[in-house]
């Protein structure tokens, strides 16, 4: 024991030294303002070049050189915390203005037919898991054992020489066209119902929704989605009066149960016919008027909730962040033995020239999904390209500002810049920008989106 306290006494001491000697140093100042630009961001992107805004007298104002940093996107908050902290909140805007309107949603979509659901994958062999009774006690896993929820083993056949590993991986891999075809099914279903020809659907409602996908500890996705129904011009008209929660959940289950996808004809696998799980939930989301306290809340907690999932990790550790380069690749990656099965099924199958479509090899990292992880229908809410554009703006407004300009339309902004490397150069350079991404995470302005991802 106390080995191990003088080893971490070390550490700390050492992580201290090297803080000291980085702020310490010339231009510190000026690597931390670049760093904060963007948000302590885990592997920026770092740049050199020029920039200079430019008026219609050919005049140039706030003309600099050098360096700068800009961030990596990277969604995942594993990989890097903050630019997975901007993602989640752009994803939490983009949900919630379908939900209660704002940016260029009207208020009225509350009053719309809406409902929360999720779809997930069919079973290819029993797998370790945590079951429950109805009433939420715990009960032995089909394996006979009580698993800790710290189980390795969790997700993982009970059985790997009788796990249908093509099937789930195939059933990856077409999960996107699963979800296309559900779509197009549950409008004709409501088309039925309502005695409408499916081809004059859309001049009497349109079926929008906002989805994310989400991987299960065995390494395949399922969908969680706010669908909503709108009238024919978008959700700016209400929908027919005879559609109802009741109505929409109906023909969310029927879709789910009727569509499949049949894979390729190939001598070594055959034809698979590929569907939905049985496991398929749906929850009404009431409508209200967007004055209401109450709505509003249960409307943000359904957007952070699917932004929550947005940001969250494959399971797959470093495979799920590596293209895999070859087979022998698959075998050096630090990932369970199952992730490890599905990735060298992937690059087999990648191998069939009647699958050569599926470009199953290029995603074997991810386990076969070749799909976004959000996905929306074009009329459900605003864009992440509005969303970043409107910030850039902001940005843009604000600085020309500092510099004394005002009639920003007649300014042309000139930027020339080249990479020059990616990533900080030392460990003390990570270790301050992780505290940065930290402290601007709990910066007022964020807090209450950050409680609202927190309660989903």
């Amino acid at each position: 024991m106390a080995t191990r306290a003088t080893a971490l006494v070390t550490v700390l001491a050492d992580s201290d030294q090297r803080l000291s000697h980085l702020i310490r140093s010339a231009g510190f100042r000026d690597w931390r303002a670049k760093v904060q630009a963007t948000g302590g961001c885990a592997k920026p992107v770092r740049l050199a070049g020029a920039w200079a805004a430019q008026d219609a007298a050919g005049v140039r104002h706030g003309e600099t050189e050098g360096s700068i940093f800009t961030a990596c996107g990277n969604r995942r908050a594993s990989v890097c915390p903050a630019c997975a902290a901007r993602y989640a909140a752009d994803t939490f805007h983009l949900v919630r203005s379908g939900l209660t309107g704002g940016k260029g949603v009207p208020e009225t979509v509350t009053e719309h037919v809406r409902v929360f659901a999720t779809l997930t994958a069919p079973s290819f062999g029993p797998v370790h898991g945590r079951p429950v009774t109805r009433s939420g006690r715990p009960r032995p896993c089909s394996c006979g054992e009580w698993h800790s929820e710290h189980d390795s083993r969790l997700g993982s056949p009970a059985d790997p020489s009788t796990y249908d590993y093509v099937g789930a991986v195939l059933w990856q891999a077409h999960s996107t066209e699963l979800w296309r075809r559900f779509t197009i099914t549950v409008g004709r279903t409501l088309a039925a119902a309502l005695g409408i020809p499916p081809a004059d659907l859309k001049d009497h409602l349109r079926v929008s929704y906002a989805k994310v996908a989400e991987y299960q500890r065995r390494g395949l996705v399922h969908f969680h989605a706010v669908i909503r129904i709108d009238g024919p011009d978008g959700p700016d008209t209400l929908p027919p009066a005879a559609v109802t929660a009741e109505l929409l959940t109906v023909a969310i289950r029927y879709a789910a149960r009727s569509v499949e996808v049949s894979t390729p004809d190939n001598p070594e696998i055959g034809v698979r016919t590929l569907g939905w799980g049985d496991q398929v939930d749906v929850e009404p989301i009431e409508a209200g008027t967007s004055d209401d306290p109450e709505q509003r809340v249960r409307d943000a907690r359904v957007a952070g909730y699917i932004a929550k999932y947005a940001t969250k990790d494959t399971g797959v550790t470093t495979g799920a962040d590596t293209r895999i380069r070859s087979a022998e690749h698959i075998e050096s990656l630090t990932v369970s033995e199952h992730h490890r099965q599905m990735m060298r099924t992937c690059w087999r199958l990648g191998g069939v020239p009647e699958l050569a479509g599926l470009k199953l090899r290029s995603w074997a990292h991810m386990l076969g999904f070749r799909g976004h992880f959000l996905t929306k229908s074009r009329r459900y809410s605003i864009t992440f390209s509005a969303i970043r554009q409107t910030r850039a703006e902001h940005r843009l407004a604000a600085h020309l500002a500092e510099l004394g300009i005002e009639d920003t339309d007649t300014v042309t902004v000139i930027n020339d810049w080249s990479m020059t490397g990616v990533g900080y150069r030392s460990d003390a350079e990570r270790e301050y920008a992780a505290v940065i991404a930290e402290t601007q995470r709990q910066r007022p302005s964020t807090r209450a989106d950050q409680r609202l991802l927190a309660v989903a």
